[in-house]
């Protein structure tokens, strides 16, 4: 084994090729949270991860608690176990950089990806460290998401964006509306098909376990105008402002500035370094100290997914 630093990433490259990656990490669970820890991320590469079954195999011998992909804002698929796949955006499509699930209260702390086959062109993932994104918004605007915090608001209209049976892995209204009162969501019926989401989280939250305190939302990612300006003119001719399918607005109500999301993209894109998949590479990054995206693509392109260690914000 030999490790390499690159920022915000170590990447431990196996000396023995073909070597399984779930007997490798086997019994080494404290040492390797303590290089995440450390240094935000590990890239495995090298060792033997050829599917599903491997990729599974790994994160049963980390021995961390996986966490279920339930209330989700992206299409993906469940495979087995704890792997589900990586968001399935058409491969045009660029996925701007974010800490996942930081539009709820409840978090993975380690966020995992597997390479079964990489593109043949693009594809990357830009990952960014978060301590040099928080340190490039301003004050004023990160003190704003921190005062105010940041409220999602979905619309969930029929075949548009996911459906809610999807989102809430239920098709029963009870069962929707038992899981949105135990998670602080308001919901409401507009009418028969259309239900209306909303809910207020974090702005910034403080990493358990360094207490550093980062930026942890995804309001440029849910705001209409991360769609592009004619898209965003697009949607709110046909649904009007008040019933777009996703949305951000600070926690009390007030609109989040232009100037203020403009920032914070500006920020992500600063501190972004490509990361580029070869075929069986897994990663686990510290999901609170490293944001991550997708690049558009050409080709196929498989990569896996699995959210390890939730953490509630109390």
């Amino acid at each position: 084994m030999s490790n390499q630093i690159v920022s915000p990433l170590c990447i431990v490259q196996a000396d023995e090729a073909g070597k399984p990656l779930a007997e490798f990490v086997s019994g080494r669970i404290k040492h390797f949270a303590a290089l995440i820890l450390e240094h935000r991320g590990i890239l495995f590469r090298g060792f033997r991860v050829r599917d599903a079954t491997d990729y599974q195999a790994f994160i049963e011998a980390l021995g961390v608690k996986p966490m279920d992909y339930t209330y989700r804002s992206t299409p993906r698929t469940h495979v087995q176990g704890a792997v589900f796949t990586a968001t399935e955006y058409p491969a045009r499509i660029e996925i701007p950089l974010h800490c996942e699930n930081a539009y709820q209260r409840t978090w993975p702390m380690w966020l995992s990806f597997c390479c079964i086959k990489p593109a043949s062109a693009g594809g990357q993932t830009p990952v960014a460290d978060m301590r040099k994104v928080t340190a490039a918004i301003p004050p004023a605007i990160l003190d704003r998401f921190a005062r105010r915090r940041v409220k999602y608001i979905r619309h969930y209209h029929p075949h548009v964006d996911l459906p809610w049976g999807t989102v809430f892995r239920t098709t029963d209204r009870e069962e929707l509306a038992t899981f949105c009162r135990e998670n602080d969501i308001h919901h409401e019926w507009l009418d028969s098909d259309i239900l209306r989401t909303e809910h207020v989280c974090q702005g910034v939250a403080d990493h358990p376990e360094t207490g550093e305190t980062v930026f942890f939302n995804q309001a440029h990612l849910f705001h209409v105008s991360s769609l592009g300006e004619q898209v965003a003119e697009d949607l709110i001719g046909v649904y009007g402002r008040d019933r777009l399918p996703r949305d951000a607005r600070f926690g009390d109500g007030g609109n989040i500035g232009a100037e203020d999301l403009a920032a914070v993209r500006s920020a992500f894109a600063s501190a972004a370094v490509d990361l580029q998949w070869q075929q069986g590479d897994v990663v686990v990054l510290d999901n609170m100290q490293v944001a991550h995206g997708r690049r558009a693509y050409v080709g196929e392109r498989r990569l896996l997914a699995a959210l390890l260690e939730p953490y509630t914000l109390h």
